[in-house]
């Protein structure tokens, strides 16, 4: 009988701790969702949506990327910033790493700040993460003027969703997560007629607590009948990443 109730302790201890989640505090801060350090390494999959030559369709390529975190400097403000160097290989991992790009990862006690490789920057995440919180993400980016490329991100708003619930990826589940919605329009609303001037934007991040970003799908682009031949227009492309492992 004791040899009985020592097993079903046992049993229970365990089952405890292989359930135990990181404790996550009441609005807890935008940086503790973008862990940082020298070293620290994400891996991807990549399925890149692009347009082949003549632009009449989107075809989409996968590949494996690594974030890797390079050492921190002070930016120009005197706030701490975190280069992270990308690299990019087949999906089977079987050719060389190849660099790529260099963005940079500004964390502060108000919001998380990327500058992307081109120069773009963006406020990724804000203090407190709570459900139903919003912000424009793409404020310090020039979407007015006439000769912008980057008129289709103006006046995004972005809003946590789904605040530390988990979220499947190719790594698992991982518990504590939040999704940020980004954009999600369609212009002209309705369905796809090549006939007709469209245009496409959606974009959503998901982050988790002492991780960082687990999954990423962006997807802009503009359909233009005219002049003929009808295409898609040059900018036009699509970014899904999801985490397939961490080196910390």
């Amino acid at each position: 009988m004791r040899t009985r109730i020592a097993w079903v302790i046992v049993i229970t201890i365990s089952a405890f701790f292989s359930c135990k989640k990181d404790y996550v505090p009441n609005y807890a801060q935008a940086k503790d969702y973008y862990p940082l350090a020298a070293g620290r390494v994400w891996f991807y999959r990549l399925d890149s949506t692009t347009i082949p030559p003549f632009g009449t369709e989107l075809i989409v390529h996968s590949y494996h990327l690594k974030d890797s975190v390079g050492v921190s400097f002070s930016d120009n403000a005197g706030r701490t910033s975190w280069p992270v160097y990308r690299f990019i290989t087949d999906t089977l991992e079987e050719s060389s790493w190849q660099n790529i790009s260099t963005y940079y990862v500004t964390p502060t006690n108000n919001d998380v700040e990327v500058v992307d490789d081109n120069n773009l920057r963006f406020i990724k995440l804000i203090s407190p993460i709570s459900a139903g919180k919003s912000w424009k993400g793409n404020r310090y980016i020039d979407t007015r003027s006439a000769t912008s490329p980057f008129q289709y991100l103006d006046d995004w708003d972005f809003i946590y969703d789904s605040v530390n619930l988990s979220y499947t990826t190719l790594a698992g589940s991982i518990d504590s997560s939040v999704v940020v919605h980004q954009r999600d329009e369609t212009s002209p609303e309705g369905d796809f007629d090549p006939q007709y001037y469209q245009q496409r934007n959606y974009s959503v991040e998901v982050y988790a607590y002492n991780t960082g970003l687990i999954y990423k799908n962006f997807l802009h682009w503009t359909w233009q009948p005219t002049p003929s031949p009808a295409r898609f227009e040059d900018d036009s492309y699509g970014i899904i990443l999801n985490l397939i492992r961490i080196k910390q």
